[in-house]
């Protein structure tokens, strides 16, 4: 199969509606990393998703919609506070878990009665759902496990010859995937941490909890099961206060002719070599922004990448320290 990357346009809009049409796939931009839509309605389109990704038939889909979709005809019902996290955060990366109205293929839930579902802020992800006008069910545009796509090229590398159109809609500035929250109680739960914190979002409903996970229970959101967002070479991890022990890794690898990277916040890169360090940034934002771009860098530059967990663990950085630790610490 011949993979096109085309610029999002009219053109490219229209050959994007008619593969969804007839139950295929199609790659397209979001402010947090790409996607891998198909019509959410469909058996056999989201049963593609899960077999050209090598997904596990157990991890839950987030559906995509524009700004303007009607939610009555995918959701029952919702919370009072539902609403004031909608206008307080979407369009943008929050996904809000709702109970279902099974008005989608049973496999995007994995046969649970919630549904994920997400409004993209970016202007090419926005024309794309608008122009299709239909719920696109859609996990990163990666095969499983490996290091989510931020660019066209990323996405082409994994699935070349497997997919027949990608949306290039540039880099994405968010960089790590959208917030899941769970909607259907009395309190929103946090199921994924993204670029929307737990703190964020208590701010604007004046509570908000953290889920988890117990033995044995059915997954309930993409990225709370399984090894994630790895790179090919090897991976090791160190916390912050680990340093001296990273450092002599960092060494001890070196003398044994190995190409080593250290990924790290610029607040620690002084401490190696300047053309060792991949430097994920000083704040929150450019830490999550850079961590997926670096990790692909850093699979093509090393054999032995070290990851070091940054600093500050809340707000936004619990997500990207969860990426992070998915990434380098292995199952």
């Amino acid at each position: 199969m011949l993979t096109n990357v085309s610029p999002i346009n009219a053109d490219s809009l229209r050959v994007a509606k008619s593969i969804l049409e007839k139950g295929g796939v199609v790659a397209f931009p979001t402010e947090t990393v790409y996607g891998l839509g198909a019509d959410a309605r469909l058996d056999s389109a989201v049963e593609e998703i899960y077999k050209i990704k090598g997904r596990p038939s157990d991890n839950p889909l987030i559906v995509h919609v524009h700004r303007d979709y009607d939610l009555s005809l995918l959701i029952s019902d919702e919370q009072p506070y539902v609403k004031k996290l909608r206008e307080a955060f979407l369009p943008g990366p929050l996904t809000l878990v709702y109970r279902g109205k099974n008005a989608v293929s049973k496999k995007v839930s994995c046969g649970l009665d919630t549904l994920a579902i997400r409004v993209p802020a970016h202007d090419g992800a926005q024309e794309f759902l608008r122009s299709v006008d239909m719920p696109i069910a859609a996990p990163s545009a990666n095969i499983s496990k490996h290091i989510s796509p931020v660019s066209a090229e990323h996405v082409l590398e994994d699935l070349g010859g497997r997919i027949p159109l990608i949306l290039d809609g540039g880099r994405c500035s968010g960089g790590i995937e959208s917030t899941v929250c769970d909607v259907t109680g009395e309190i929103p739960v946090v199921l994924r941490s993204g670029l929307i914190s737990m703190e964020m979002i208590a701010d604007v409903v004046g509570r908000c909890d953290t889920y988890i996970p117990k033995a044995g229970e059915q997954v309930r959101s993409p990225g709370m099961k399984y090894k994630h967002y790895a790179p090919k070479c090897s991976t090791l991890l160190f916390e912050f206060n680990q340093l001296d022990e990273a450092l002599l890794e960092f060494r001890r690898l070196l003398e044994q002719g190995k190409r080593v990277l250290i990924l790290c916040e610029k607040e620690i890169g002084y401490l190696f070599p300047k053309e060792s360090v991949l430097n994920l940034g000083a704040t929150e934002t450019e830490m999550a922004a850079n961590l997926y771009q670096l990790l692909h860098e850093g699979e093509k530059r090393a054999d032995v990448l070290i990851g070091i967990v940054p600093k500050k663990h809340d707000g936004i950085m619990a997500g990207v320290i969860n990426r992070l630790s998915k990434a380098c610490a292995g199952e």
